[in-house]
């Protein structure tokens, strides 16, 4: 069974059948060219900001990697705005978003709303430094990726060697993000560690916790959470 970190139950196919079952607003806007329908995720990735929502899977994943890839080919040098509200998933699926991530030109600005648990917790740490936000209702968690495996002895010896360096990779992405020490984040992935957003951010996931956000200098909203400070 593949390792995941996860907060519920992993389902796979979860996020498409909500998403099936949920009525998707249409946008439309009006041009010179006339009038066009977006559906709203995709008139918000005309504004450089992606989701994740729900579980992380390999169609997410590939989701995601995908738009982020398109936002570098578009304008290299503007920032991405990545919400996040996931209680977690596969280990390899979120890993290849986090690599995407790393790997793109853009600054990718992360924000928590509802939950970042687990892989969703990762991900959130995994934005550019000083732009990784929470709302202030927002949780946190994080802990040790679980899985399982049978068949014969050495099969299982296989597998549980795969976990534990998974577990050893996972705990050096966060020590390099967070910058606190190996043995804390040991301690601290040992078992579910829930955290608010101030804990999040004093840990070293979040650089700021946000209730609102500030107004560009013409007088519209920035995509990505920006904090001025002094």
């Amino acid at each position: 069974m593949p390792a995941r970190l996860e907060g519920d139950r992993f389902e796979k196919g979860w996020l498409v059948e909500t998403y099936m079952n949920s009525l998707i607003p249409m946008v439309v806007e009006t041009t010179n060219r006339g009038e066009r329908a977006y559906d709203i995720y995709s008139r918000l990735l005309k504004e450089r900001i992606v989701f994740l929502t729900g579980q992380v899977h390999d169609g997410v994943a590939s989701l995601i990697c995908a738009q982020l890839l398109f936002l570098e080919s578009e304008n290299p040098n503007k920032d991405i705005a990545f919400y996040i509200n996931s209680p977690g998933g596969l280990v390899t699926a979120g890993l290849a978003i986090y690599d995407t991530m790393q790997y793109i030109r853009p600054d990718v600005s992360t924000v928590c709303i509802g939950q970042a648990a687990s892989m969703g917790s990762l991900l959130l740490a995994a934005g550019a430094a000083g732009k990784r936000f929470a709302l202030p209702n927002a949780r946190i968690m994080v802990h040790q990726p679980s899985g399982g495996a049978q068949g014969q002895a050495t099969d299982i010896e296989i597998q549980a060697r795969e976990i534990l360096s998974l577990r050893a990779r996972l705990n050096s992405i966060y020590v390099h993000h967070t910058r606190q020490p190996l043995d804390v984040i040991e301690r601290a992935v040992e078992r579910d560690r829930f955290m608010n957003p101030e804990e999040a951010k004093e840990f070293g996931i979040v650089d700021d916790v946000v209730s609102s956000r500030p107004r560009s200098d013409d007088g519209e909203r920035p995509a990505a959470v920006r904090v001025q400070r002094t």
